[in-house]
């Protein structure tokens, strides 16, 4: 197995789930914007596989869009664990507590308790601040063995006492947040907002590393793409 092949593989899933045609038009297509229309046809008919029958509406498409990602992503990370080794958490469906459940945002979930006690403190600060991204990726900490596996590296002094990734460190260790990656089946102008403002909640909200975000679309229009894609230093990867 390759990395084409199970691109290849992904989109032919895509094809046979999520995309499809509504009265002729493919589904990633903006009807009122003949561009859209357009480009969406001739994406379409590059892709080359099979296309759904019965396309799904409405919070499905997204769902679906995510758990297929999801599962490519699962993949990829498979064939290039000796490049990337360790224990790998991957989630499209993420419990109320969100992004507070990695160890870089844990305090948020004081904040929050916090905020929904007082209401005057939540008018002053705002809200919003635990993201539920729609596709998370994790790394577990290790325990003192695992770490010392090849090699006696590490004992139990006083050094790497603060690091996340020690598993020793806490009496309630958390996986560390490697990847925040929102799924959009198209953009538009609300999206994209949405998008980018949960970027810079990730970046601003951290105490640690913060994780790769990463937004996958399947949106055709070049002008919209960049409106996530031509960098201000939020967004990763698009």
């Amino acid at each position: 197995m390759t990395i084409e092949n199970l691109r290849k593989a992904y989109h032919k899933e895509i094809c046979r789930r999520i995309l499809g045609l509504r009265s002729g038009i493919p589904n990633l297509a903006d009807v009122s914007s003949k561009t859209s229309h357009i480009l969406a046809t001739g994406l379409v008919k590059r892709l080359a596989f099979p296309l759904c029958k019965s396309p799904p509406v409405g919070q499905t498409v997204g769902t679906v869009f995510a758990e297929l990602t999801m599962h490519f992503l699962n993949k990829a990370f498979n064939l290039l664990h000796h490049l990337r080794p360790g224990k790998w958490i991957f989630s499209a469906s993420q419990a109320s507590i969100g992004i507070a459940a990695f160890d870089q945002y844990e305090h948020l979930a004081a904040l929050d308790a916090a905020l929904k006690s007082h209401k005057e403190l939540a008018a002053a600060l705002g809200g919003d601040y635990i993201i539920r991204p729609d596709i998370v990726i994790g790394r577990r900490p290790l325990s003192d063995s695992e770490i010392n596996e090849k090699k006696d590296i590490l004992r139990k002094g006083k050094v790497s006492k603060l690091t996340p990734l020690r598993k020793s460190n806490y009496q309630n260790p958390k996986p560390i947040l490697h990847a925040s990656i929102s799924c959009k089946w198209t953009i538009r102008s609300d999206r994209s907002q949405n998008t980018r403002t949960e970027a810079l909640n990730l970046i601003r909200n951290r105490k640690g590393k913060t994780p790769h975000i990463v937004c996958v679309t399947a949106e055709p229009m070049p002008t919209r793409l960049a409106s996530l894609a031509i960098g201000t230093g939020d967004i990763d990867c698009v």
